[in-house]
C-alpha cells in the first residue's frame, strides 16, 4: 500500500504542473491544497447526501483517495493546521453549495454552481483516476 502512494505521489507531484492551482512551491503548500480539497469533498458529499444524490458514492472515493494523498506528505507537526484547512475549506464550500441550492436569485445561484464546479473540478484534476 505505502509504494502504492508513493507511486501515486511522484505521478501526481509530474503532474502539477499541468493544475495551475495546484502549483505549489513546498510540501507543505502541497498538504494545504490537498487539505482544502479534502474538505471540499466533504461538503459536496453531505450536500449529496441531503440531496439523496447517487453520486454521493463517487465522492466519498474521491475524498478517501485525496486523504490518502494528504497523510502520505503530512509531516505530524502539520497535522493541527491540516486539519484547519480542511474544516474552513469544507464550510466555506457547504456555504457555496447553499447558495447554488436555496437562492431565490437564479443568475447568482448559477454562479455558485459554477463555483462549486470549479473548485472541486480542479481538486479531481489533481487525482489520477
Amino acid at each position: 500500500m505505502r509504494s502504492l502512494r508513493t507511486l501515486l505521489l511522484s505521478s501526481l507531484l509530474a503532474a502539477l504542473p499541468l493544475v495551475p492551482a495546484a502549483r505549489a512551491n513546498t510540501g507543505s503548500d502541497l498538504v494545504t491544497t490537498f487539505a482544502g480539497c479534502v474538505g471540499r469533498f466533504s461538503a459536496l458529499m453531505e450536500h449529496q447526501w441531503l440531496f439523496s444524490d447517487p453520486a454521493a458514492d463517487q465522492t466519498e472515493a474521491e475524498r478517501s483517495a485525496m486523504i490518502g494523498l494528504m497523510e502520505a506528505i503530512l509531516p505530524a507537526e502539520e497535522a493541527s493546521q491540516a486539519m484547519h484547512v480542511r474544516l474552513t475549506s469544507k464550510v466555506a464550500h457547504a456555504r457555496l453549495l447553499r447558495r447554488a441550492a436555496f437562492n431565490a436569485d437564479s443568475e447568482d445561484a448559477t454562479w455558485a454552481v459554477a463555483r462549486a464546479e470549479a473548485e472541486i473540478g480542479q481538486c479531481r484534476a489533481l487525482m489520477l483516476n
